[in-house]
């Protein structure tokens, strides 16, 4: 259905993107994708280790459960 761009697609996407942002203000879009990509890394980073954390509680809830036993 869809494919990726080619060469040409490209070149016509910087061009639509110089022209609406112009040249000053395209590092620093640039700057603010890359943060908010960083912000999201690690928040997903954030809530597996949550989750990892969780899990070997509950491991250890069970482990100890069936030592009582």
């Amino acid at each position: 259905m869809f494919s990726m761009p080619g060469h040409t697609e490209i070149l016509i996407i910087v061009l639509v993107i110089l022209l609406l942002f112009g040249g000053k203000k395209i590092p620093e879009l640039a700057r603010g994708l890359g943060r908010g990509i960083r912000e999201f890394k690690d928040g997903i980073r954030q809530a597996d280790d949550e989750m990892k954390k969780l899990d070997e509680n509950e491991k250890k809830k069970d482990a100890e459960g069936k030592k009582a036993e």
